[in-house]
């Protein structure tokens, strides 16, 4: 049974949480929180990495774009299997490599061995989100904007949680403790899936067939801009959020602990905010309100890098968060409903796989200019790409379908 045969089989969309849809969306939104969690723990955990293994900010940035990059490139395959093959053996595939990912950073004493431990992860985390994903659409249709806003949400539980993960870890014992939990949850998701999933496990061959893919997905105008502009969005995203607790240790003055309370901030308010944009999102038009989103997000950046004091820039944070993060379940809700049926995985996949590589450049940019010029200065450019990403967005709203 494939994941389009899947919905056939699931429970009404008005019973968002509960049933058999509703008990899957939650397992599978855990793993995503924990995922995140992992991942996003490594910002505010950066300046201790960058001195305990002897690297430079440069190399910390290279080292989070591989990562990305990795996450990036899996998106399509993944995508594509998942039609194919079954959600569910690429769901626990990826939970297991993820979990062996994490595990490497808890005896991490090296760089090399951080950097196995980020090739692992950024393999085992690509396969997860695109089936993920998949699986909601396949178990929600008119409710699925908000399926996505609860599902895109628990990242940012994960998110916020890892700043108090990463104070905690440093208080009481090293760095590299922040990721014992992060394996023992993913470990007991993976379980969970395994068992209540509907559909066989199958690994065979699988033909890409990115060539098809690629002209399904360029040759329309409309598709092409969506592309660019969430590729812009997605920069501005891994560069604020992977170095936005050292930007304000190095500009702002902020303590260490001050810095991880700010970038819980961004996912806080990303928790509340994006499921009731996904509602929205169901409401309205999808581009203008992804567009409204990042001029707010554009605006309140530019804030956090002028502003001075501790309670000012926090509610910049605050209003910058809720830009953002009300943008990933308006948009992906929008392009489920562009791709055909049969091929949506892959579909969005692919548009994923292009713009989370190209976005994933934001943390080396955002640590090169930092080293060589200012922190300030990169997030400047940040907000110049959330301003020209909202721009295409509404015009494309005006231009029509």
């Amino acid at each position: 049974m494939t994941g389009s045969d899947e919905r056939s089989e699931t429970d009404s969309d008005e019973r968002l949480l509960t049933g058999y849809s509703g008990r899957v969306l939650i397992a599978i939104s855990v793993g995503w929180a924990l995922v995140q969690m992992g991942r996003l723990v490594l910002s505010p955990l950066l300046p201790t990495i960058i001195e305990d293994l002897e690297i430079t900010p440069s190399t910390a940035g290279l080292s989070l774009t591989l990562l990305w990059g990795l996450y990036a490139l899996l998106q399509y395959p993944s995508g594509r299997l998942s039609d194919r093959l079954s959600r569910r053996t690429l769901l626990v595939g990826g939970l297991i490599l993820a979990v062996t990912g994490f595990a490497l950073f808890t005896v991490a004493t090296t760089y090399p061995i951080f950097l196995v431990g980020i090739v692992v992860l950024g393999v085992g985390a690509g396969l997860y989100p695109t089936a993920a994903r998949a699986l909601v659409s396949d178990l929600f249709v008119e409710r699925r904007g908000q399926a996505y806003g609860l599902h895109t949400a628990s990242g940012d539980i994960g998110g916020a949680t890892a700043a108090g993960l990463a104070v905690v870890a440093l208080a009481v014992a090293v760095w590299q403790s922040a990721f014992l939990p992060i394996v023992v949850g993913l470990s007991a998701v993976a379980v969970a899936l395994h068992v209540w999933g509907r559909e066989p496990y199958r690994v065979e061959r699988v033909p890409l067939e990115i060539r098809a893919t690629a002209r399904r997905l360029l040759s329309s105008s409309r598709t092409r801009r969506l592309l660019f502009a969430y590729t812009l969005y997605a920069f501005v995203w891994q560069g604020a959020t992977g170095f936005l607790p050292t930007f304000l240790q190095a500009e702002k003055a902020f303590t260490q602990g001050q810095a991880s309370a700010g970038f819980a901030v961004l996912f806080l308010v990303g928790a509340v905010v994006k499921p009731t944009a996904g509602t929205l999102g169901d409401r309205t038009d999808s581009r203008r309100l992804a567009a409204a989103s990042m001029g707010l997000g554009a605006l309140a950046l530019a804030g956090t890098i002028l502003l001075e004091g501790l309670l000012v820039i926090g509610l910049a944070l605050a209003v910058f968060a809720a830009g953002l993060m009300a943008v990933p379940p308006v948009l992906q809700a929008y392009l489920m409903d562009v791709f055909p049926d049969g091929t949506m995985g892959g579909d969005l996949g692919a548009m994923r796989t292009t713009y989370i590589t190209l976005g994933a450049t934001g943390p080396t940019y955002v640590g090169v200019v930092g080293q060589y010029a200012s922190y300030r200065l990169a997030f400047f450019g940040l907000v110049a790409c959330l301003v020209v990403s909202g721009t295409i967005l509404l015009a494309l709203s005006f231009g029509g379908d």
